[in-house]
């Protein structure tokens, strides 16, 4: 990590606004992608900057894109807490695209994980610097002074100087290259429950998102797209459309071949979005439809199922598999499925593009604004660094706004055009030519020996990677895509793991989790199969199964992961269950991912067909959390994205399309749905690590165990009670 003391002329000219008193720039070595999991050697890059202004009111901004998750505040308040400041004269603004930011896309569960001490290492060093400068006007030593509450006092007289006094001074100080951070102890916003910055914004509405966005003389687009992936216009008929009061032109966009880039459609531009709407809909239009127009997911599914009860390529293979089985007391096996996935957030795909001669500026809610910069500057064969792009706050994205299509679709209208666009993708479009979670199987057999230990353990899998969307060669996971499956923490000393075929008929993406869901899915209902197979006590036999590892290398995934089943176990009433009312269980689940640990325990009430979700119980050990409001409000977003995905909502694609169009046939949870949440965090020294996704995947193998120990029904299929479409 590097402080950078900004010159104000830089500054001004990097941020737009009137510089006075201290500015610096926060430099660190981070990884260039947002899903690598360790570091590389990629330079120093400048990624924040702290403006104390003389008036004493503090500006932080943040590199890291905000789509709800609330890094926007739990990055400055350790920044804020380190500093000293006051967290009241704090204004939190969002970073453009820009290097000095450092890399900016924002997914993986990863910022906090890379951010946290550079942030806080940013603080601290400006806290000397005011320390610095309030010991020079009392011509004292530096160790008389100490910073609180946005004020420097000196201890021996009493004397005080506040940090607006202080602010330009502090920039004339030299930048301390290794700061001390604060202990734990001395924490003032880091680990408390701090309101979002942005709070009122938010609930009176005035909280600007992408779709918001307006600048002089805009125009209007909506766009259609060929229903089948690899499909390509055939055919348009646009004289009804462009007939219509207020529209202005109809844009035929070609397929962009490059990840991220349109998959071609057509658009219509007017003088506002509901006209463009609907004259969208006069539009008539033919599409040659590809080789993909025969995908039916409900077929595809059984060829999954086939590819993973058979024989597959070998990924990884522990002990001898063959021996164990062989010898086994018990034998038992499972195959669990689970369907495509859209990320359907509130706020659909939006973005401004103006496209000039000699510029482009762009408005986008995005997590990857680099990505924006790059695929633009491929389509308009531009120097990425000379388009500007703008990060507007996300009206939730899960994933899909880490592909820039939509911003690109913008871009070739605002060129054929020669105005600035805002195009906004309706929901039905969203829903049926986005990005999808994989459709998946997978195969487990096991066996047991007399005593009831798992001896052996066979995990085969299939489901199109997200490598596709990369590299049209990838027809099934790569060895790197089932690692979670062969370092899962149990004790399994005869193991084998294989991979079954699985072409891509459609985009796959990253969804919130990713692939913990299905993983998760699978380990904690078979783990679960198990003990009432072995006659045992689910929590019992999960303790058992983890106490089996000897791999010292994964002791702490060892012990962090039974420590939180086991709070959820005793939070939930797990061992006052036999006095729930007929018709009630409770089932357990636990999953790693993205360096963090979650239980959760589901109290239902099911006879086996209706379900009724009544209580959970979750459980996190994320290490040092900054925001324990924001922590519980990802917890309990993800009890509600687990809801949904583990009871209803599945994408089914007939003759090549998606079918679902809306969310009247994609039934995300209401909140008449929503159980009552109870979140435990644990209290932890380690390393902060991933918050946001690791939440969902525990929730569907927790409801499955709890609606098997309530009615005796196991439900191994994702969603659980599907909508027919």
């Amino acid at each position: 990590m590097m402080v950078e003391n900004i010159s104000r002329r830089d500054f001004i000219k990097s941020s737009g606004i009137a510089a006075g008193g201290l500015v610096l720039g926060v430099a660190t070595q981070v990884p260039a992608l947002a899903f690598a999991d360790e570091q590389t050697d990629a330079a120093f890059n400048p990624n924040a900057f702290i403006h104390l202004q003389e008036n004493g009111d503090l500006i932080l901004y943040c590199g890291r894109c905000e789509m709800g998750q609330g890094i926007s505040t739990a990055l400055p308040a350790a920044v804020a807490d380190e500093m000293e400041a006051d967290w009241a004269r704090v204004t939190v603004k969002q970073g453009d695209a820009d290097e000095k930011y450092g890399p900016q896309a924002t997914g993986g569960s990863a910022s906090i994980l890379r951010m946290y001490e550079p942030m806080r290492e940013a603080g601290a060093a400006a806290k000397l610097m005011l320390i610095a400068a309030a010991a020079k006007v009392w011509k004292v030593s530096p160790e008389q002074c100490i910073a609180k509450d946005h004020v420097v006092y000196n201890q021996h007289s009493g004397q005080k100087l506040s940090y607006g006094q202080l602010a330009s001074l502090a920039a004339m100080q030299a930048v301390p290259e290794k700061p001390k951070l604060k202990d734990k102890s001395q924490y003032k916003y880091i680990g408390k429950a701090l309101p979002r910055h942005d709070q009122r914004q938010v609930v009176i509405g005035e909280r600007i998102y992408g779709v918001d966005t307006k600048v002089p003389g805009l125009k209007y687009a909506a766009i259609t797209h060929c229903p089948v992936l690899g499909g390509k216009l055939k055919s348009l008929e646009k004289t009804e459309a462009l007939a219509t009061k207020g529209v202005i032109d109809v844009v035929e966009i070609p397929r962009f071949e490059v990840p991220y880039g349109s998959i071609g459609g057509v658009a219509v531009v007017a003088d506002n979005t509901w006209t463009a709407q609907q004259a969208l809909k006069k539009l008539k239009i033919e599409w040659e439809l590809g080789d993909n127009a025969s995908y039916d997911t409900a077929q595809y599914k059984q060829q999954l199922i086939k590819n993973v009860e058979q024989p597959a390529e070998v990924a990884t293979e522990r002990g001898d598999l063959n021996n164990a089985f062989a010898n086994a007391a018990q034998k038992i096996s499972a195959t669990y499925t689970g369907g495509h996935l859209s990320h359907s957030p509130m706020e659909p795909n939006a973005s401004v593009v103006y496209v000039e001669k000699d510029r482009c500026e762009v408005w986008a809610a995005t997590q990857a604004p680099k990505a924006i910069q790059e695929v633009l500057g491929q389509y308009l064969d531009r120097d990425p660094k000379d388009i500007t792009v703008h990060v507007t706050m996300a009206g939730g994205a899960f994933g899909r706004k880490f592909k820039c299509d939509y911003v690109q679709e913008a871009a070739a209208i605002s060129q054929k055009i020669g105005a600035p666009v805002q195009l906004t993708w309706s929901r039905e479009e969203d829903m049926r030519t986005g990005y999808y979670h994989s459709i998946n199987a997978q195969h487990i057999e096991a066996s047991l020996d007399s005593d009831g230990n798992v001896t052996g353990w066979l995990h085969r899998v299939a489901f199109p990677p997200i490598a596709s969307i990369f590299d049209a060669s990838a027809v099934k996971p790569r060895k790197n895509d089932v690692s979670a499956v062969d370092d899962y923490p149990f004790g399994l000393p005869n193991f084998r793991s294989e991979i079954g075929d699985a072409k891509a008929h459609t985009r796959i993406g990253w969804y919130r989790a990713v692939y913990a869901i299905f993983y998760g899915f699978s380990f904690s209902t078979f783990a679960d199969e198990l003990a009432y197979k072995a006659g045992k006590d689910p929590l019992t036999f999960l303790h058992q199964l983890y106490d089996a590892n000897s791999n010292e290398a994964q002791a702490e995934q060892v012990a962090r992961s039974k420590n939180a089943v086991q709070v959820a176990a005793e939070k939930s009433g797990w061992f006052e269950r036999d006095k729930l009312p007929p018709g009630q269980g409770i089932g357990l689940a636990v999953h790693f991912s993205f360096r963090s640990y979650v239980a959760m325990a589901v109290r239902v009430e099911s006879d086996g067909d209706n379900i009724k979700v009544l209580q959970v119980d979750a459980v996190i050990d994320c290490g040092q959390v900054l925001n324990r409001d924001g922590a519980t409000a990802q917890m309990e977003g993800a009890v509600v994205m687990g809801m949904s995905l583990a009871l209803s909502t599945e994408i089914t694609f007939r003759n090549g399309a998606v079918v679902n169009s809306n969310f009247h046939n994609y039934p995300v949870m209401r909140i008449s749905d929503m159980p009552q949440v109870n979140v435990h965090i644990i209290e932890s020294d380690h390393k902060p690590t991933g918050l946001g996704e690791p939440g969902v995947a525990p929730f569907a193998p927790a409801l499955s165990n709890a609606v098997f120990a309530a009615s005796g029904k196991r439900y191994r299929d994702l969603p659980f009670k599907p909508m027919t479409v």
